[in-house]
Parts: C-alpha cells; sequence; structure tokens
C-alpha cells in the first residue's frame, strides 16, 4: 500500500457505533454521470438515508490514502476500481442525519464528505447490490425520494 501503514480493517458494529456517537466520519461520494449528464443513483438499503435515492459511496478508513479509499469504495460501490486520474474533487459537503447505521435511538450522524465527480458509461443492472437495493440514471428534474444531500450535487 504505497509504503505506509495498511488500512486498518473495518470497525465492528459496537466500535462502529461509538465512533459515529462521538465524531463525525470521512467518507468519499462518487457522483458518477452518464455521457447525457444524468446522475446514478442507488435506492440505500441501510440507514442513514435508508430508502432515499443517493449516489454510491463510503467510508474512509483508519491508515487509508483518499487514494487506497477510491480504489476501494469504487470496487466495492460500482465494481470497477477507480484511481485519482479518474475523478475530479467536487467539493467538500457536510451531511447529518438523525438517524444511524445501527438504527439506535438518539443517535445521530454526521460525515465530512469528499465529493468525487466523473463521468461514465455503467450498465445499472450489473452494478453491486449490497448497499442499494436498485440503481438508476436520474433523468434531469427528477427529485421524487431523491435524498437532500444528493440534491446539493445536482446544484454544484
Amino acid at each position: 500500500m504505497d509504503g505506509m501503514q495498511d488500512a486498518a480493517p473495518d470497525l465492528d458494529r459496537a466500535t462502529l457505533l461509538e465512533v459515529v456517537r462521538n465524531a463525525p466520519l470521512v467518507s468519499i461520494d462518487l457522483v458518477v454521470r452518464d455521457p447525457a449528464g444524468r446522475l446514478l443513483v442507488g435506492l440505500r438499503s441501510n440507514e442513514p438515508a435508508k430508502g432515499t435515492w443517493f449516489v454510491p459511496g463510503g467510508r474512509i478508513r483508519k491508515g487509508e490514502t483518499r487514494a487506497q479509499a477510491l480504489a476501494r469504495i469504487s470496487q466495492y460501490e460500482l465494481g470497477v476500481t477507480l484511481g485519482c486520474g479518474d475523478v475530479h474533487l467536487l467539493g467538500v459537503y457536510d451531511h447529518r442525519y438523525e438517524t444511524n447505521f445501527a438504527q439506535v435511538e438518539g443517535i445521530s450522524t454526521h460525515y465530512v464528505v469528499l465529493a468525487y465527480a466523473m463521468n461514465a458509461v455503467l450498465d445499472v443492472e450489473a452494478l453491486p447490490a449490497d448497499q442499494h437495493s436498485s440503481w438508476k440514471w436520474l433523468e434531469p428534474g427528477d427529485t421524487n425520494n431523491v435524498h437532500p444531500n444528493t440534491l446539493a450535487y445536482l446544484r454544484d
């Protein structure tokens, strides 16, 4: 891993919940557009944002560089490994949710998100279904059930 310390394995559920309770998480969102300018979104299967259309993404793990996290997250979420040369930084965003991944009452979630944009042609039928129950290319003007944090990417 580029001569650096290996990234830590993913946290166990109890440890992650304590982190969520006490600190913001740093994550990467992938803002993928097709040649027609449509935005790739998936219907979230898990909290936070469960049941809404959202862009793919994930947390950066301790010890991971942004490049390593980008490669891991893009492979897991899209089935393709992206490098820093494949994307450009759209911006840094704060995402706040009243819920958390474990659905424990009274614990909100705060992400500091590095949003990376790219253009791609992807088959939505072939995308992984672990975090999203279905995928679609969001048509311009279609904001039905699209999470407000994803709508921010449409404005930028």
